[in-house]
C-alpha cells in the first residue's frame, strides 16, 4: 500500500511539472474605445457601430467596443487619429486613407488623381499586392491592419455652375480635406482650394463663403448638402478614392488571446464588405437609384465621359508626377499595373 501511495505521489509531482497548468485568463479592458470619423447614418458610422456588434459575438462578450464618432477621441482632429492609436488613447479605428496620410505617406497613393477610373481599379489595389504592400507598413508603425472598407470616390459640387472641363473650376472657393495633395490639385486646375474642419465648411458654404467642396457621394446625401449647404452642381469625376482601414492597436491586439484574435480579424472583414457593399450601393449602373434619387430634387449631377476625365487628368500631371516620387515610384508603378490588369 506504501508503495503505491508512493507511486501515486511520483506521478502527481510529474504531472505538475511536467505538464503546463491552466493558461491565465487575459487582462481584458471592460471596454475598448473605437474611432471613426463619421457616424450614423453615414456608411462609415455604420461600419464602426457593426464592427464592434459582430467582435461582441463572435468573442462571446469578452470584448466589449464603444464607438467614438466624429474622431472626438482627438477633438475632432481627423489628421491626429494615427497618432493617438499609435500612442495608445485609440484602441481600434476605421481610418481614413487621406486622414492618416500625414503619417504614413504611402497611403497618398489613394489621393493620386485620376489613378482609378472606377471601383474595379480601387479593388485591384486593395485586395491585391498592393494592398498586402501598405497593410505590412502599417504593421510597422505599432498597429494590426485587419481589413479594408471604403467611404468611397470623391466627387465635386459646387453652388455657381456646371464643372465639366477644368476650365469650370477656375476661381472656385474649394473646401478641401487638409492634406498639401490636394491643395496643389485643386490649384493646378485653377481653383481657390481652401482647408478646413467640416465642421466649419457647411456654415462656410450655406453662406457663400466657399462655393464648393469634395466628398464621397454618400456624404453628399446624408449631409443634405443640396439644401443644406446650396450645393446645387455636382460632378462625379472620381478623381481619388477613400477607401478606409480597420486596424487595433498593437499593444491592444497582443493582450487578446489568439482566438479572440482570430474573431475580431474576421468581424472586420465581415463589416468591411457590408461597409464597401453599403458605399457603392445605388451608384453604379444598372443601379443607379441614388444618382438618380438626387437628380430628381433639381441637382445638376454631370457625368464627364471618358474624353472630359481625360483633360483633368492632362491638368493635373504635374502634380501626380511630383508625388509618384514622394509615395515611392515602385509602388505607383505596382498600382499602375495592377489597374491595368483590371480592365
Amino acid at each position: 500500500m506504501k508503495k503505491r501511495f508512493a507511486l501515486l505521489a511520483v506521478l502527481a509531482v510529474a504531472f505538475v511539472w511536467g505538464f503546463p497548468g491552466p493558461v491565465p485568463a487575459a487582462d481584458y479592458k471592460s471596454e475598448y474605445k473605437l474611432s471613426t470619423v463619421l457616424g450614423k447614418p453615414f456608411p462609415w458610422g455604420i461600419a464602426g457601430e457593426r464592427w464592434a456588434e459582430l467582435v461582441k459575438e463572435k468573442t462571446a462578450g469578452r470584448i466589449n467596443i464603444k464607438t467614438y464618432p466624429g474622431t472626438s477621441l482627438v477633438g475632432g482632429d481627423q489628421t491626429k487619429e494615427f497618432t493617438a492609436i499609435r500612442q495608445g488613447t485609440i484602441d481600434m479605428a476605421i481610418g481614413s486613407t487621406i486622414n492618416w496620410s500625414p503619417q504614413v505617406k504611402e497611403l497618398n497613393l489613394f489621393s493620386m488623381p485620376f489613378l482609378m477610373p472606377d471601383y474595379k481599379a480601387i479593388d485591384a489595389l486593395t485586395k491585391g499586392e498592393v494592398g498586402k504592400d501598405l497593410f505590412k507598413i502599417l504593421s510597422s508603425k505599432d498597429v494590426v491592419p485587419l481589413a479594408w472598407g471604403e467611404n468611397g470616390f470623391r466627387e465635386v459640387t459646387n453652388s455657381k455652375r456646371p464643372i465639366k472641363s477644368p476650365e469650370d473650376l477656375k476661381g472656385l472657393k474649394i473646401r478641401v480635406v487638409g492634406s498639401p495633395l490636394f491643395l496643389e490639385i485643386f490649384t493646378a486646375l485653377g481653383a481657390n482650394p481652401t482647408q478646413m474642419s467640416w465642421a466649419d465648411a457647411v456654415p462656410a458654404l450655406s453662406s457663400g463663403a466657399v462655393d464648393g467642396q469634395e466628398n464621397p457621394f454618400s456624404v453628399y446625401v446624408f449631409a443634405k448638402l443640396d439644401t443644406a449647404a446650396n450645393q446645387k452642381h455636382l460632378t462625379m469625376w472620381g478623381y481619388v478614392a477613400d477607401p478606409l482601414i480597420f486596424v487595433v492597436s498593437q499593444s491592444v491586439w497582443k493582450s487578446w488571446k489568439p482566438e479572440d484574435q482570430k474573431a475580431v480579424r474576421e468581424a472586420a472583414e465581415q463589416a468591411g464588405k457590408e461597409n464597401i457593399l453599403a458605399s457603392r450601393k445605388g451608384l453604379i449602373p444598372p443601379d443607379d437609384s441614388t444618382v438618380k434619387e438626387v437628380e430628381a430634387k433639381g441637382v445638376n449631377v454631370v457625368r464627364l465621359t471618358d474624353g472630359q476625365r481625360q483633360a483633368f487628368r492632362k491638368a493635373t500631371k504635374s502634380v501626380y508626377d511630383k508625388w509618384a516620387k514622394q509615395i515611392g515610384p515602385e509602388l505607383v508603378k505596382k498600382a499602375e499595373q495592377s489597374i491595368a490588369k483590371s480592365k
